[in-house]
């Protein structure tokens, strides 16, 4: 479990506490529920008018994933992918389906299915990319949605500001609650900006990084089977693998880039009778 956004909005809530306890102020004056109400109900509100319920959906469910962190990641698989390679090599193809069952990754379990039931490598390589694009859709949704969300909150507040102001003018007449009334305004636009900053936009930008590992896992597992399918030595299999995987963590090669590479294997197998188990697969 990756405990980064946990630990950052637990640094980012202490330092506004800090400051405000080196400031003077109280904590309770900006706890204040009308402006509260308006900038969270109000933006969330704008964020799912904004888009789809489909969208707002896809979004809410994705939440957890963002506190819990990539459980699986492509430096994880490698070892998975060189045991089935090797259980290949020595049992066949065919024994590749007795792991499905206790397989927990569906993807990994798809191409370990499919292998089993003798697809065409092209059509694995189809099915598998499809499916990656299908992750990824569904992960920009996700992210998306949150960094509207942090798009919309600041001028939320600013409204809440202004209609708390419009309030201000109307009590002229009373200048000893002038002070704490114009303050009590302002703690819209404070709301809205530490929302947008300290919540939605860190949640945004969670989503989108945990997507691209998990794109790159899936990538890995994708080349990787592939490789074990045509009968790809597990040294070189893992050799292979770990090139795809940058330090990082988040590099992967492009889908267009990939398709571009194969078509130039294409090309190399027609010029020549010889065909590395890696040609088909393009390793």
């Amino acid at each position: 479990m990756d405990i980064g956004l946990i630990l950052g909005l637990l640094l980012a809530f202490g330092s506004l506490l800090a400051m405000i306890n080196m400031e003077g102020a109280s904590v309770t004056a900006l706890l204040l529920p009308a402006p509260m109400v308006l900038v969270f109900g109000g933006t969330i509100a704008v964020g799912i008018a904004s888009g789809t319920v489909r969208d707002f959906l896809h979004a809410l469910a994705a939440l957890p994933r963002a506190f819990r962190g990539e459980r699986r990641t492509a430096h994880g698989v490698i070892g998975t992918v060189v045991g089935h390679a090797e259980k290949a090599r020595t049992e066949g193809l065919l024994s590749l389906e007795q792991g499905v069952p206790d397989e927990k990754d569906p993807f990994l379990r798809q191409a370990l299915q499919s292998i089993a039931d003798g697809i065409d490598a092209e059509d694995l390589r189809i099915l598998l990319e499809d499916e990656i694009a299908s992750a990824a859709a569904r992960n920009r949704t996700a992210s998306r949605f949150f960094m509207t969300l942090g798009g919309f909150a600041p001028t939320v507040g600013i409204i809440g500001t202004v209609v708390s102001l419009t309030h201000v003018l109307e009590k002229l007449d009373e200048p000893d609650t002038l002070g704490p009334m114009i303050a009590a305004a302002f703690v819209a636009t404070l709301w809205g900006l530490l929302s947008a900053n300290f919540i939605w936009l860190p949640i945004g930008g969670r989503l989108q990084r945990l997507g691209e590992l998990e794109l790159e896992r899936m990538t890995v597992l994708m080349e990787g089977m592939l490789a074990v399918q045509a009968g790809a030595a597990p040294a070189h299999v893992e050799e292979r693998l770990r090139a795809l995987v940058s330090d990082s963590g988040g590099g992967k090669r492009g889908k267009s880039d990939k398709s571009d590479k194969r078509k130039a294997e294409k090309k190399g197998r027609d010029d020549s009778e010889g065909v590395s188990p890696f040609a088909e697969v393009g390793l």
